[in-house]
């Protein structure tokens, strides 16, 4: 049996599956491959990345699309040999190539809904990739089972639909083997694309929730692979999110996509809560685009709701077939008010709360009695379960009890067609309705309310009917929890469990004068002709592209295993500090300045015992000790618990508060830096920071001998966040007149004395040097936060100043791969202090001075 602590999945993906029965296949050679030297990593996930730093050999753009089920229909030949295909015209992933560049390239990689038997699958493999530029990937039936039927439908679907697993016959608990054949499936569909795949021109769009993990398996082979993801369905809110026993995996995977899309900004909005809860990370929003940090890179969100294409629908308005079936159901409903639903037969689709709301309507109108009819068709269920089964008894029960108590001879309130309608038919009931009502309790988008406006809109003025040729008009009631809800400004919302409510609103439809819906009409109509599918892809697309403009400048490598792998993206200048070349330059020089943060720095940020370590002493205290140093801990901290801490480095200088308290070694007095020593704003600060702090669980205010600091670590991320905003404003405005500056940094906002930064203090530090004749010859500046950017900056205009010489070798570091105006990083504290270490054991014994003389320069 496989070992339920195996941890490393994507390892677990390309060896073999003891718990799927399923034996190594040795690979194929793709059809097309345009990645040299790549074909020998195919059985090799551990493989190095391809860097992608070789030209490329082709000049055109192509994008790869990706997604479960392949935009194809098959069907077995007649005489039982092979199979036909032939495109499936209502598949999205056809229809969006109208809004990609004309000669753009489109290869699409997915499965197919029929099982191919295994010895077929090379000559389908072929012809679809002739033919159709289709690439299939062919799951083995029971890693299939268990990855759509199982963890795409009975762990993602649901839970994205807001339905947690309270019971074991509720939901079903969670099951690892489920989350395995997901993995697995991913894989399966990542070896298809990395066989057709040209990194330097490609680009990849991954589409919805049966291939979240896909993106980690892409970018660990192709680190700059410009690559897109976009989410059918909803994005559920943290708090339910959160449930998901895999919910870190998934979150990484899909950032490691370039951008990532949703139909809503309440879905985006949930996934951002997602990654501020659960991973830190924090977006920023400019000049109208939303952005993720993360590692370098930047992780654009795309909000944009999926269209309809409006060329299809035209072509559809136009049969022959429709306008018969029209005349066939005007017939059929004469004299009545035709209310129209359109529907999965689904848990989320709400149709038994709309037959609830139609009874009440009947029950409250009795004027719709006799008149009124819904017809309610319910598309063929793509899920299975016990759920399902229960709604279908109940829709039914509820179709009979309504019929029972409101029918009577030729006339039936409920229209129940529950067999697949097509499209056509589908148009012709739209013609005839006088409103449709959607009342999905989830939904991730739902086109049908687009269709029904193109519908009722016709395809000219010239058609013959006189219906047509008069003035549109159409009514929609729709729940406020589908995607396209805030699109449709004209429709009238409900919260579908209010069965009351919806009711009223299906009377106040169908009653409404034709002068009202004819300008609600209209309005919808602008927005879903001028927003069709087309406008969405291009719209995507070119985001696509702004976001992965600067992929090749930028130097890129992949770190971390499993799922927690992603790949880093700096600046080309910006490079991790080698500890040989510092020591070395160290070594040569005579005259040094040695500038350390504590907090972050030399000091974990998620240390309680915030003491430094007997290590850290003796490492400085070695530092300072030689004679060619002047080392200062340069922090936000009061005087008192640094002077404190680091009392046995009798040669340390110390820069307490930001630099408004500085003094040059233990026997020295403490300097006042600051340009003003009253502090009667406090007064006015400290009441404001006590009425935020009272407000915000797991604030504190943290009191200065020179400053206030109001810290919000210990609050909820996103409150917490928010309150600190509105703080910054309040105090800027009553503190507005005060000789202060009030600045936000991590988790914290502090109110100081204006003129005092560490920027300053390392100004003070080059100046004093050179006027001593000791002029730098080596600065090191290292720190994390936002306030050691000041230093940074500082000592490129020391040198183009000339307080430094043009020739002092500088390393301002930042802890920590993240934008900075720093040139050098080291990943966090521990790597500081090996690298501090390894300078204490490079000083010249011969250097030290005894502890106890003065250590002014």
């Amino acid at each position: 049996m496989m070992s339920r602590s195996y941890t490393n999945l994507l390892d677990l993906a390309s060896g073999n599956f003891p718990a799927m029965g399923q034996p190594r296949e040795k690979k194929r050679l793709p059809r097309v491959m345009t990645v040299p030297g790549v074909i020998s990593e195919l059985d090799d996930d551990q493989a190095n990345s391809v860097a992608s730093d070789a030209p490329s050999s082709a000049i055109q753009d192509r994008i790869i699309i990706v997604a479960n089920q392949l935009p194809v229909k098959a069907k077995r030949r007649p005489d039982n040999k092979g199979w036909s295909f032939s495109w499936d015209d209502d598949s999205l992933l056809l229809q969006l190539k109208d809004g990609l560049p004309e000669e753009m390239e489109v290869l699409y990689v997915g499965s197919l809904k029929v099982d191919v038997d295994r010895v077929e699958q090379d000559d389908v493999s072929q012809l679809l990739l002739d033919k159709f530029k289709c690439v299939p990937a062919f799951l083995p039936s029971d890693i299939l089972t268990k990855f759509y039927h199982g963890f795409c439908k009975q762990h993602l679907w649901p839970l994205f639909h807001y339905m947690l697993p309270f019971s074991a016959s509720h939901g079903g608990r969670f099951d690892r083997s489920l989350w395995e054949a997901y993995v697995a499936a991913n894989k399966i569909f990542s070896q298809r694309v990395i066989e057709v795949i040209n990194p330097e021109d490609d680009y990849v769009w991954i589409h919805d929730y049966h291939l979240m993990v896909l993106p980690t398996f892409l970018r660990r082979r192709f680190n700059r692979l410009r690559m897109g993801f976009f989410l059918h369905s909803p994005f559920p809110s943290s708090e339910i999110y959160r449930t998901l026993p895999v919910r870190e995996e998934i979150m990484k995977a899909l950032l490691n996509s370039d951008l990532i899309g949703f139909h809503t900004y309440d879905y985006a909005r949930h996934f951002l809560s997602c990654c501020s809860r659960m991973l830190g990370l924090e977006y920023q929003s400019k000049r109208g685009y939303i952005g993720v940090e993360y590692y370098g890179r930047t992780i654009g969100i795309k909000i944009m709701p999926v269209g309809i294409h409006m060329g299809q629908i035209k072509s559809v308005l136009s049969l022959a077939d429709k306008e018969w079936r029209v005349a066939e159901l005007k017939q059929q409903f004469e004299g009545k008010t035709v209310l129209l639903g359109v529907d999965d037969m689904d848990v989320f689709k709400g149709i038994d709360l709309k037959l609830l709301a139609m009874e009440q309507m009947l029950k409250q109108h009795p004027k719709w009695q006799g008149r009124a009819v819904l017809v309610q068709i319910a598309n063929p269920s793509r899920g299975r379960g016990k759920d399902l089964e229960d709604i279908q008894a109940e829709i039914q029960a509820s179709c009979k009890r309504i019929n029972e108590t409101f029918g009577h001879t030729g006339y039936e309130p409920i229209v129940l067609i529950d067999w697949p309608v097509s499209l056509c038919e589908r148009f012709a009931y739209y013609t005839i309705a006088e409103c449709v009502v959607v009342t999905a309790v989830r939904d991730g988008m739902n086109l049908t309310p687009y269709e029904y406006i193109v519908g009722r809109q016709g395809v000219s003025e010239s058609e013959s009917s006189s219906e047509s040729s008069g003035p549109k008009k159409s009514m929609l009631v729709v729940s406020e929890f589908i995607g396209c809800s805030p699109s449709l400004s004209g429709a009238i919302r409900v919260n579908p469990w209010n069965t009351e409510s919806t009711a009223e609103a299906m009377n106040e439809a169908i009653s409404m004068s034709d002068a009202e819906k004819q300008l609600r009409h209209e309005k919808h109509y602008r927005y879903v002709s001028s927003h069709d599918v087309a406008f969405w892809s291009r719209s995507f697309f070119q985001d696509l592209e702004r976001t992965c403009k600067d992929h090749f400048r930028r130097r890129c490598w992949g770190i971390g295993l499993s799922f927690g792998f992603r790949v880093v993206a700096l600046d080309p200048n910006f490079s991790k500090l080698s500890i040989d070349h510092i020591v070395s330059v160290y070594l040569r020089s005579k005259n040094r300045a040695i500038l350390l943060d504590y907090d972050g720095t030399v000091m974990p940020q998620t240390s309680h015992n915030k003491t430094p370590s007997a290590e850290v002493i003796s490492i400085i205290n070695a530092l300072s000790g030689d004679t060619k140093n002047a080392v200062f801990v340069v922090s936000g901290r009061g005087r008192e618990s640094l002077g404190k801490w680091f009392s046995p480095c009798k040669k340390l200088g110390i820069a307490a508060e930001h630099g408004f308290f500085m003094r040059w070694s233990a026997n020295d007095e403490w300097e006042l830096c600051g340009q003003n020593s009253e502090f009667g704003w406090k007064q006015i600060a400290e009441p404001v920071m006590k009425l935020y702090t009272e407000s915000t669980d797991g604030s504190s205010i943290e009191t200065k001998e020179s400053a206030l600091v109001w810290h919000h670590r210990d609050a909820d991320p996103g409150f917490g966040s928010s309150q600190a905003k509105e703080m910054l404003d309040h105090l800027e405005s009553v503190l507005a007149n005060e000789p202060v500056a009030v600045k936000s940094g991590q988790f914290i906002v502090e109110v100081k004395p204006q003129g005092v930064s560490k920027g300053m203090v390392a100004e003070k530090i080059f100046t004093t040097m050179s006027e001593k004749g000791k002029q730098a010859d080596f600065v090191l500046c290292i720190g994390d936060d936002r306030s050691d950017e000041e230093m940074f900056e500082i000592i490129s205009n020391a040198i183009s100043s000339g307080i430094l010489s043009s020739s002092t070798s500088a390393f301002a570091c930042t802890v920590g791969q993240k934008p900075s105006k720093a040139r050098y990083y080291l990943d966090d504290p521990a790597e500081v202090l090996n690298m501090l270490e390894a300078l204490a054991e490079a000083s010249d014994p011969e250097s030290f001075t005894d502890t106890e003389s003065e250590g002014s320069l």
